[in-house]
């Protein structure tokens, strides 16, 4: 049978019927088979096709964006170990931005200046907390069941952090830490409020945690299983200030809403809540667990709380034992094949799709069935599973295109399957009905996926993108450490057609793509919005305090508003520097030799740093960032005297 062929089953040739029993073997089974599909130049099924050739990938031409014209959509991506977030322009597949988030940025001076730091959680001293992170998921905020263009949101893995960046200025405004938690994976904002119907867009945000840690974790129960928990939990949108937090069985991975706002839920592996692996894969099945917005809120209201260490965070406890009745129930945990992985919900409101990963099925759950569970009109969970389609091995991430289809990556199989949703419900009662519509080979490992608005309402099924974990063969050797390979697939037919690979700087995760008039990006800043603002270049001045120095700066192309300043070995030195051109593209830099000082103002922004005159000497400030003919010569001496 052709792997493009209308199939029900998963009746595969070659290295798929190989591969089925490494999948179903378990997680060594499964490391065997990433090596072998990986890394195995002699598998010819996972080579890649040549260009508009009649095969399984359909290559054809990449999408050209012409000189002068604008891309249609944004695309948000994690930017991964970089800690950052990216922003492309799609179908082009060029990069357009870099967003710094939990990294330090020499170009912005994000990490450097007081401002940045201040969001990074600095101390008195200046000192950040971290200087790495691990951005996983993106995701945006939402009206009316689509994006709005206000905030987007992207997690660290690492450090339990959520940031928020405007997407007026694509800068990040607020970075929260949350308590309790470690490995901390998925995100999700809700769609509209789950308590009061009048607000139809995002007010909150959840988080999900990925490691089970003993609460608190003061050291004192490490080596009792039975003390770790993980955490469900909410952040506000606009204060970025935890609401709650929800006790839970198991581990979290990834976080979907509902477009009525009333339901979240997240997939779950280690439901065992072991600590070694082997504790972590004896149950035979996991779960999808649901969470009843409006009953927790209620719950916290009304005291049914507790918190843990010096966190004052209330918690209320989701776990299986404490809601066994439907009718007050917060949680519910509906049973899925085990190490699922993925959760995504359906544009047009109705389902979430929880993948398998070990298993080569997807659950299909009906939201409203989910409700029903709540009222109390369905004996167990199990009945909100309406389908389980049989995909292929290794599925992982699900997107939509508006029109019924979903897209799902099977990690195994280093494709992407196409198959109808409404179909597959049919087919779990007659089997004779076809709902897989297509497939296509990637290269190589396929992680995440998303389409064009696919997590709105307003999902246009235009270009798929595809996140692959191994690129191999398919770029210019550079060294051992390889590039990740993004592609794009045109799914506005019937067919899914291949149309451009893009290297990536690894390892980014999880992204979203917009529809480029839902963004309104500011050219330039309002001065007004930074009180340390210089505003007249004849406000230009050094203010001492005893050994604390401000230095007052202002650039217009091509100067500094001061030549020179002068201050005193050891001093505590403050330099503020406003941009007071108002020309769009008018970006002006700072770098200071020999101090580590390297940021740049944006027409009309202010930033400022500080540091310790500890150098004596002559040190030339000059401008980083290209500006005018005469950029070479704009530049101020900073002299530190004994």
């Amino acid at each position: 049978m052709s792997k493009n062929d209308d199939m029900t089953g998963i009746t595969l040739e070659g290295r798929r019927k190989f591969l089925n029993t490494a999948a179903i073997g378990g997680l060594a089974g499964v490391s065997a088979s990433v090596g072998l599909i990986g890394c195995n130049k002699g598998d010819k099924a996972a080579a890649p096709a040549a260009a508009g050739a009649a095969t399984g990938d359909h290559s054809g031409a990449a999408p050209h964006i012409a000189p002068g014209q604008l891309d249609d959509y944004y695309g948000l991506w994690s930017g991964g170990h970089s800690g950052e977030m990216r922003v492309l322009g799609l179908p082009s597949g060029r990069e357009i931005r870099r967003v710094p988030v939990f990294n330090h940025d020499a170009l912005t001076g994000w990490g450097i200046t007081n401002e940045s730091k201040k969001i990074l959680g600095a101390d008195a001293s200046g000192k950040v907390p971290y200087i790495t992170g691990d951005t996983h998921h993106v995701h945006a905020s939402y009206a009316d069941g689509t994006y709005d263009g206000k905030y987007a949101w992207v997690n660290d893995k690492l450090h339990s952090r959520l940031a928020r960046i405007r997407l007026d200025t694509f800068e990040t405004d607020k970075i929260t830490e949350i308590p309790n938690v470690q490995g901390f994976h998925g995100i999700f904002p809700d769609k509209r409020d789950p308590v009061d119907p009048k607000i139809n867009h995002t007010t909150r945000v959840f988080c999900g945690s990925e490691f089970s840690i003993p609460l608190p974790n003061d050291g004192k129960d490490a080596a009792d299983g039975s003390k770790y928990h993980s955490l469900f939990t909410c952040v506000d949108a606009e204060t970025m200030e935890v609401r709650w937090q929800v006790l839970i069985d198991g581990n979290c991975d990834l976080v979907a809403t509902s477009y009525d706002g009333k339901l979240a839920a997240t997939n779950q592996y280690n439901t065992e809540m072991g600590v070694r692996y082997e504790e972590m894969m004896s149950a035979e099945k996991d779960a999808c667990l649901f969470f009843n917005i409006e009953r927790i809120e209620a719950a916290v209201k009304a005291g049914r709380t507790k918190t843990y260490g010096a966190s004052k965070v209330p918690v209320v406890d989701g776990t299986k034992a404490a809601n066994t009745d439907p009718k007050t129930a917060l949680t519910a945990y509906v049973p899925v094949p085990k190490n699922p992985h993925g959760v995504n919900a359906s544009p047009d409101g109705k389902y979430f799709i929880c993948a398998g990963k070990l298993s080569p099925t997807a659950s299909v759950i009906d939201l409203s069935l989910v409700h029903k569970y709540f009222a109390g009109e369905l004996k167990t969970t199990q009945e909100t599973v309406v389908a389980e389609p049989e995909l292929g091995l290794g599925p992982l991430h699900t997107a939509f295109d508006g029109r019924g289809n979903a897209f799902t990556t099977l990690f195994l199989d280093s494709q992407v399957v196409k198959w109808n949703v409404e179909a597959s419900i049919k087919a779990a009662k007659d089997k004779n009905v076809k709902y897989v519509v297509d497939r296509i080979d990637v290269h190589y490992q396929p992680g995440h996926l998303n389409a064009s608005m696919s997590e709105t309402r307003e999902a246009d099924g235009k270009w798929l993108g595809v996140g692959c974990k191994f690129s191999k063969d398919r770029y210019l050797p550079a060294g051992p450490l390889h590039p990740e390979n993004e592609q794009l697939i045109d799914i506005s037919g019937e067919k899914m057609l291949l149309v451009a690979d893009h290297p990536v700087w690894p390892e980014p995760h999880d992204f979203i793509i917009v529809r480029r008039d839902k963004i309104k990006t500011r050219q330039i800043y309002n001065l007004e919005d930074f009180p340390n603002a210089v505003k007249d270049a004849t406000q230009s001045r050094v203010e001492r305090k005893g050994n604390k120095v401000t230095v007052y700066l202002a650039s217009m192309a091509p100067a500094f508003s001061l030549r020179e300043f002068t201050v005193k070995l050891g001093d505590e030195v403050t330099i503020i520097l406003t941009n007071l051109d108002k020309v769009e593209d008018l970006t002006h830099g700072f770098g200071l030799p020999k101090y580590d000082i390297n940021f740049i103002v944006n027409p009309q922004e202010t930033k400022s740093v500080t540091f310790k005159a500890n150098k004596p000497g002559v040190f030339w400030a000059y401008c980083t960032h290209f500006c005018h003919a005469l950029h070479l010569e704009m530049r101020a001496r900073m002299i530190v005297e004994k």
